[in-house]
């Protein structure tokens, strides 16, 4: 078993694997790659690259060269990497990156994950102390504990409306404190001395989607400010308009529209695990792996969080997570139908782990994808593992998550079930909901997934040794 590398020296590994310093055009990551993109893909060593020991796959799209290295890792990883593109040659790899080919739809959408996703750690360490607490109120254990865990796990969540505002401000070209200092103002106590049209304001009304918002417009205010304010007054005017403007429309106008919006979405959350749980559950466990490819899924990263903010928990987060599952259950039909498929058998034993615990790439672009009718058959057993968990649901066994991005058996620790807590009923349905998306995996690719032309490919021929 190769030693894990540090970050450090993974990064100086991939660096000439991809044609050097001169070759590389942008940089980026996502929660689990580094996406690279690159001058000339001729350069690129790509067995080199999928050979290194930290790199769990690759994936090639049209604008970007994608470095599957797991959550944590990749996080690790993209500094040490920038910092060797800086040093070779200097600021303009940041100006590169700001430069790179998106359409505009993928681009806001990347920004606005962009916004949440570093809140991600808090919100899991958060949501598995909240989960830890649930559980010792259910069981009556620690009670002088529990008041002191529910003021951990539930600090951030009252601020992190500030948090989505600081972050929207950097993410858009502001000052960040200006925006967190915006969006403060809808977690503010004294709001419900603030009456529009009739209505009572409320702390936390509009949540992050309204911080979001109101930062975004403070962002715009800022730099209007900065191009017409004089240099003298600067330093006074424009910190105090680009509070002030924003300030009252977020109280006059976008912690109404945003509240109502975010109810809207708590509500149709309801609805639908109420009404149409298997259903919709079948629905949106099937299409989540197509969303991801397309990159259409950070668009759910602000429904997630808003869910989380309202009820605690996102009851949607369980019912993609299935897509993983039916994977897992693909690639263990591909595993034990081609036997002679050395290769695949050799991928599919290295990125199977990653695969239980909700890190899909390296099965997604290393088995499913390339073969093609496996990757169907995966979406068919995330709809089933997704219309368990609606059905049960619907029945009133719901399954949320207190935090997003675990998927997985990562995700047993952040249940969080109907009556507060992991309880073990909340965790049955789940981890029935992983077996039902394993078991349709599986059976959907023996029977209908693997044509009489993967059955009979030969194996790769591996590459001559050096």
């Amino acid at each position: 078993m190769t030693a894990p590398t540090d970050p450090g020296t993974t990064a100086a590994a991939l660096l000439p694997l991809l044609g050097g310093a001169d070759n590389v055009t942008s940089v980026a990551h996502c929660m689990t790659r580094l996406r690279v993109g690159l001058r000339d893909r001729t350069l690129v060593r790509d067995a080199e690259v999928r050979a290194h020991p930290a790199v769990l796959g690759v994936v090639q799209d049209e604008e970007t060269y994608q470095i599957v290295l797991g959550p944590g890792t990749v996080a690790r990883v993209t500094p040490e990497f920038e910092a060797l593109l800086v040093t070779a040659r200097g600021e303009a790899v940041r100006a590169a990156q700001k430069a790179r080919n998106a359409t505009p739809g993928k681009l806001f959408l990347r920004r606005v994950a962009n916004v949440f996703v570093p809140l991600i750690p808090a919100l899991i360490g958060c949501g598995i102390i909240a989960g830890l607490n649930g559980l010792l109120v259910n069981l009556r254990w620690l009670p002088g504990l529990t008041p002191a865990l529910t003021a951990v796990a539930s600090g951030f969540m009252a601020l992190i409306a500030v948090f989505v505002g600081h972050n929207t401000a950097k993410e858009f070209g502001g000052t960040p404190i200006l925006g967190g200092a915006v969006a403060a103002v809808i977690v503010y106590a004294g709001v419900t001395n603030v009456h529009v049209l009739g209505h009572q304001l409320a702390p936390g009304q509009g949540g992050v989607l309204g911080a979001l918002a109101a930062a975004a417009l403070a962002t715009r205010v800022e730099k209007w400010c900065r191009r017409r304010v004089p240099e003298a007054l600067d330093v006074l005017v424009t910190p105090t308009v680009t509070v002030l403007v924003p300030g009252l429309v977020t109280l006059f106008g976008l912690m109404l529209v945003a509240g109502a919006v975010s109810t809207a979405i708590g509500d149709a959350a309801d609805w639908l695990l109420g009404n149409a749980g298997a259903a919709a559950g079948f629905v949106l466990g099937g299409l989540f792996l197509p969303l991801v490819m397309l990159g259409l899924h950070q668009a759910l990263i602000p429904i997630h969080t808003t869910l989380i903010e309202q009820q605690g928990s996102t009851v949607l987060l369980p019912i993609l997570a299935m897509a993983g599952a039916g994977q897992v259950g693909a690639a263990a039909a591909v595993y034990v139908r081609l036997r002679h498929r050395t290769d695949l058998r050799r991928t599919i034993r290295s990125a199977m782990p990653a695969g239980l615990l909700g890190v899909g790439e390296p099965l997604i672009y290393g088995v499913s994808l390339p073969l093609g009718r496996p990757f169907v058959t995966a979406c068919v057993g995330g709809a089933f593992g997704g219309g368990f968990i609606g059905l049960l649901g619907m029945l009133g066994d719901t399954v949320g998550s207190t935090a997003i991005g675990p998927s997985g058996w990562a995700l047993f620790p952040l249940l969080h079930g109907g009556d507060g807590g992991p309880a073990l009923t909340t965790v049955a349905v789940y981890a029935g909901g992983l077996l039902t998306g394993y078991v349709a995996g599986f059976l959907a690719t023996w029977f209908f997934g693997l044509g009489e032309a993967a059955l009979n490919e030969p194996a790769a021929t591996p590459p001559p040794a050096p």
